[in-house]
C-alpha cells in the first residue's frame, strides 16, 4: 500500500478533475494479480504456474538457511518424478539441500545459468534463480499462499530457538 500511496501522491493514477481524484478501478488488481499464481510448499519451494507449466525454485528463507550455493545438481530435461521425490540437490558451503517435487511431474527445462553461476539461487531465489520448469501430471497438495508460508516460516524459526 505504501507503493500505491506514493503513486497516488505523484498523480500518476489520478485524473486532474477534483471529482475524480481516486485511483482508477483497475489499479489494485493489476498491482497484486501476479502473486495469485505463486504457491509455496512447507519444504520451502515456490512454484509459479503459467500455461500448464510450473517454474520451480527455492524461497529466500531456504537460500538463507543453505548459505552460498556453489553447485546445482539439476535433473535432465525429460526426467519424471513422483510428488515428494528429491528432484534436485543444491550444494552450498554449509550443506547439501534437497529440493522436492511438489507433485508428479516431468522436467521440461532447467535454468542453464545455474551451471555457471550457481549463486544466482542466493542473489535472486524467487526470480532469476529459478531451478527448472516442469509439466505436472499430478495434483499439488499442501500448497500455501505467501501469507500462510510466511506464518509457517515464523513458526519454524521459533522451533529452532
Amino acid at each position: 500500500m505504501a507503493m500505491l500511496a506514493g503513486v497516488l501522491r505523484s498523480g500518476a493514477l489520478c485524473r486532474a478533475s477534483p471529482a475524480v481524484l481516486r485511483p482508477t478501478t483497475f489499479a489494485r488488481p493489476v498491482l497484486f494479480r501476479g502473486f495469485s499464481d505463486v504457491v509455496f510448499m512447507k519444504t520451502h519451494e515456490w512454484i509459479k504456474t503459467e500455461a500448464g507449466v510450473g517454474t520451480l525454485g527455492i524461497t529466500d528463507f531456504a537460500q538463507g538457511q543453505l548459505g552460498e550455493v556453489v553447485y546445482c545438481d539439476l535433473p535432465e530435461v525429460g526426467a519424471k518424478f513422483k510428488g515428494k521425490d528429491t528432484i534436485c540437490t543444491l550444494e552450498s558451503v554449509k550443506a547439501v539441500g534437497e529440493v522436492y517435487a511438489p507433485a508428479d511431474c516431468e522436467v521440461v527445462e532447467v535454468n542453464q545459468t545455474l551451471a555457471d553461476v550457481p549463486a544466482t539461487v542466493n542473489s535472486s531465489p524467487e526470480s532469476k534463480g529459478w531451478l527448472m520448469k516442469v509439466k505436472f501430471s499430478g495434483e499439488m497438495t499442501g500448497t500455501l499462499d505467501r501469507k500462510a508460508y510466511d506464518v509457517h516460516v515464523e513458526a519454524e524459526a521459533k522451533e529452532e530457538h
